[in-house]
């Protein structure tokens, strides 16, 4: 899969100056990543504090979890240098380098969170179909064997975004720009990316929700333990489905659509804009993972309860002391 080939990035150029939605951009761009940036930091800072705690199990889940995080907080570091440029204008003020970053960096970032997603959702179904096999997808090495292969097949494959073509960097004011020139190549290579990097996956979590639901419903009352697992399970499936639904899903129709109506038209402006749009939910994904951490990963809740009591007897204990 070569990612670099379907890149639709942020910015859409024209010479035609009653063609062009610059203004619309500059009005949401900014303000939504900002606010993704504000609470993706936070949200995910504090995530990966928690998973790496002494007393944190190191299980597979957990450890996919780390990684998703880990890949969210990169992500929305790059969030100021582009609100900066769509606040500026369209404007590119960083220097080559950072603008090749920048492009790079949210592919990599939606195609690791498409993954890691993916996988979160086959090992808790299989925590709910094949029980007996539970412990063998839940060991911490096949977790970090997982994470490794998946960070190397999408760094690999976005690599060629580095290249200062791809990325759009066309001149040193400007960054993130589709070149229309190259618009049928984008859409035939679009439609590869399209199956490998989220067709099959989204398949894969709707064959898991589908088929934990049945087992669900066929099992009758078990034991408390069971329970819980079965509840941890189908909230990872439901979630990651919520996630691809709000966050992916139409941003891989828009984009798909745009690249076959790309032309410059004043009918194709909403098309535009509704790009624009899709693409802040996208990178919404990277601050709404933590929820995903709070309702599934293992000892999550208790490790912050466990947090919050620690720093309550410390400020009861300076307290007393004073």
């Amino acid at each position: 899969m070569n990612i670099s080939k379907m890149v639709l990035n942020d910015s859409f150029t024209n010479s035609s100056s009653n063609c062009t939605i610059d203004g619309f951009k500059q009005a949401v761009y900014p303000a939504t990543y900002l606010i993704i940036f504000s609470l993706g930091v936070v949200g995910n800072s504090f995530s990966i504090y928690v998973f790496f705690q002494p007393s944190q199990r190191k299980t597979s889940v957990n450890i996919y979890m780390q990684n998703l995080a880990i890949s969210d907080l990169m992500f929305v570091s790059t969030l100021p240098f582009r609100a900066t440029y769509f606040l500026l204008g369209s404007r590119w003020i960083f220097g080559e380098i950072l603008c090749r970053i920048m492009t790079y960096s949210l592919y990599v970032n939606m195609y690791c969170s498409i993954y890691f997603l993916t996988v979160l959702s086959v090992v808790r179904f299989i925590a709910i179909v094949y029980p007996f096999k539970h412990w063998k997808v839940t060991n911490a090495r096949y977790g970090r064997i997982t994470c490794t292969v998946i960070w190397v097949f999408v760094l690999t494959a976005s690599s060629p975004l580095l290249s200062k073509e791809i990325a759009g960097y066309s001149h040193s004011a400007k960054c993130l720009d589709l070149h229309p020139d190259s618009t049928l190549r984008l859409f035939l290579m679009n439609n590869v990316v399209l199956v490998v990097g989220f067709i099959l996956p989204f398949c894969t979590i709707i064959i898991c929700y589908v088929f934990a639901i049945r087992v669900l419903l066929k099992t009758g009352t078990p034991h408390q333990k069971k329970t819980v697992c079965h509840k941890k399970a189908l909230s990872t499936i439901i979630i990651t489905l919520i996630l691809f639904l709000l966050c992916f899903l139409p941003y891989h129709i828009l984009r798909t659509v745009h690249l076959r109506h790309s032309e410059c038209h004043q009918d194709n402006l909403p098309l535009h804009k509704a790009v624009v749009i899709t693409l802040c939910l996208a990178a919404m994904n990277s601050c709404l993972d933590p929820v995903l951490y709070y309702f599934a990963a293992e000892n999550f809740k208790a490790r912050i309860r466990s947090l919050y009591r620690r720093r309550k007897n410390l400020r009861t204990a300076l307290h007393l002391q004073s």
